[in-house]
């Protein structure tokens, strides 16, 4: 396993997005379903709201942190800190680099029309593709099948690409079943960036620590109560964290 960081009652894998692409690439492809979750600031929020997730987030193989700002604000506090590794990235490199010719994936989640677009702009074989219906999570006929589904399209790389926490708690019924083979990745937006269905922001503001802003920008209605509400309460967690260390 990679080396770890704990940060905010998590243990991070200290890999960038090429790292850890790199590693899972290596995971047998007939392994026990294990997944993987990129938890970023409104995550991490609500973690602390919703205790009930934390088994999710502490059952996964990988935990990769998907919010440079959480990293850069932890450091300047004097608090340890992962390396960043964006879902988003992480998706693309394994679609993009780490495919075998012809290696199909399963995808759960992005609307049947972008699926075409998807394909295209990676280059990949034909996915396997469901997407479930609105509240499946909730519904435990619509959550089984949609497990069910995973069950009969095995793959190396499950891409669970349903928004959080939805995304975890598939991953974490399909990992129950004790059926499943592969690698599972809780990836959010990654997939509508990849297909074009939602533009991502420029890679100078990704760096930057601004790709938050660019998404509040293009879709403010949706994202406002996230990223001017939720996600700031990562701060005084992140200085509570470190007012309760020595030193």
């Amino acid at each position: 396993m990679p080396a770890s960081v704990r940060l905010l009652g998590l243990d991070f894998a200290d890999l960038d997005a090429e790292a850890a692409a790199a590693w899972l690439a290596l995971r047998p492809a007939a392994a026990a379903f294990r997944y993987v979750v990129t938890p970023n600031a409104d995550h991490l929020v609500r973690l602390r709201r919703q205790r009930e997730l934390a088994a999710l987030y502490a059952d996964a193989l990988l935990r990769l942190l998907d919010s440079r700002v959480t990293a850069g604000a932890a450091r300047m506090l004097g608090l340890p800190a992962p390396r960043v590794a964006p879902g988003s990235d992480v998706a693309a490199l394994l679609l993009r680099r780490h495919l075998r010719a012809g290696e199909r994936v399963t995808i759960v989640g992005l609307r049947p029309q972008h699926l075409p677009a998807l394909v295209r702009n990676v280059g990949i074989a034909q996915p396997a593709h469901y997407d479930p219906p609105v509240g499946f999570e909730r519904d435990p006929v619509a959550l089984r099948r949609t497990v069910a589904f995973v069950l009969a399209h095995p793959a190396r790389f499950v891409f669970l690409a349903v928004g959080s926490p939805r995304q975890e708690i598939l991953a974490a019924a399909i990992q129950a079943s004790g059926q499943a083979r592969g690698t599972g990745l809780c990836v959010g937006a990654a997939l509508d960036f990849l297909s074009g269905a939602v533009p991502r922001a420029p890679v100078w503001m990704r760096h930057a620590g601004l790709e938050w802003l660019h998404r509040l920008a293009s879709d403010p209605r949706r994202l406002a109560r996230r990223y001017l509400l939720d996600s700031p309460a990562v701060f005084p967690l992140l200085l509570r964290e470190r007012l309760g260390r020595p030193g």
